[in-house]
């Protein structure tokens, strides 16, 4: 996990990594668990580059963020400050996980 101070080092951290972005972003995506479980399973069988997961400030993800981003995700219409979406997309990591493994935690 990595946590930058602002917009103009997380865009050079972007288009300097080789990672695939995932934009948490309100216009993305939404996913139920199971959803997110199975592309999650894909890419996990597909291989490549890992996957960056990119949450936004307070004004959001900046747009040349955005445009690098393979997928966006959306954690719901509301608003959350940063560090409750980051615990967010962490349970949904683990939550996905245990679903992919068969594991009874998601239900």
């Amino acid at each position: 996990m990595v946590e930058l101070r602002d917009d103009a080092a997380l865009e050079r951290t972007v288009a300097e990594g080789r990672a695939r972005v995932i934009a948490l972003d309100v216009d993305g995506a939404s996913e139920s668990s199971e959803g997110f479980a199975r592309w999650l399973e894909k890419q996990q069988i597909a291989g490549g580059s890992p996957l960056a997961f990119v949450i936004g400030g307070a004004d959001g993800l900046p747009a040349a963020v955005r445009a690098k981003a393979t997928r966006k995700l959306s954690l719901g219409p509301m608003t959350l400050p940063h560090k409750l979406a980051r615990l967010i997309l962490l349970e949904q990591l683990y939550r996905a996980l245990t679903i992919i493994k068969g594991e009874p935690y998601h239900k």
